[in-house]
């Protein structure tokens, strides 16, 4: 066995300005997926709990479907059925249309969980404040958003903080999505230098640095901002 290069640190020296880049692709496809899914998260948690038949089904089908079908599966399906079937382009720059390809596919499976984690919140909300709220006259939309939601966004930082982490190790997979970021890159090491333990150390610990610190501050953000019963 060539121990020498099994440890051998020289790859991830002589890559590291690509690794760089690398990781930033995945912060930036993180953070871009994240907005879209809480947005998006929110509408389908507000149909959810709407008084319409037709929205609650609507929004129940969406997240039964999104929740049950691997992630795999629906970045292909923006790869290959949205951009090569529909002839579907975001950008004349493949690399740009890639990208929100991959977005789109990681939003909109994330934010299948976001409702699911937010409408678990909207049961915390006693009963007493909606009926309060129609009693002064507002809508169900109003009171939604001025006297559910923000309660309700309060009692979910902890688990919103676990779904922010399970996107960015998600983003592993978007390779499918044909973008290309840190994953990616480890991949072409890997081919190219082997599979040596300092490249897997050397992404495992860039995505530790990355996840780490996302739990510490939502978990900061869940103590400063509780809400006490």
């Amino acid at each position: 066995m060539n121990w020498d290069v099994l440890f051998d640190f020289s790859p991830l020296v002589d890559q590291f300005g690509p690794i760089v880049r690398a990781f930033w692709s995945t912060i930036r496809l993180s953070a871009t997926s994240g907005l879209l899914a809480l947005a998006l998260g929110t509408v389908l948690a507000a149909m959810r709990v709407s008084p319409t038949p037709m929205l609650r089904a609507g929004g129940t089908a969406y997240v039964n479907t999104l929740r049950n079908t691997p992630l795999t599966l629906v970045l292909l399906f923006c790869s290959l059925g949205l951009s090569d079937t529909l002839k579907i382009k975001l950008s004349g720059d493949t690399t740009v249309n890639f990208y929100w390809l991959a977005v789109f596919g990681l939003s909109a499976y994330t934010a299948s969980f976001v409702c699911e984690a937010l409408r678990s919140g909207i049961n915390t909300v006693p009963l007493g404040q909606a009926e309060a709220a129609r009693a002064i006259g507002l809508t169900f939309t109003q009171s939604l958003r001025m006297v559910i939601l923000p309660q309700a966004f309060r009692t979910v930082i902890a688990p919103l903080g676990s779904i922010a982490i399970a996107l960015i190790k998600n983003t592993t997979v978007v390779l499918v999505a044909s973008y290309l970021e840190a994953a990616s890159l480890m991949k072409d090491m890997f081919e190219q230098y082997g599979a040596t333990l300092p490249i897997f150390l050397g992404f495992a610990i860039g995505f530790m640095i990355l996840t780490l610190p996302t739990g510490f501050l939502f978990g900061w953000a869940a103590k400063r901002w509780a809400v006490v019963r």
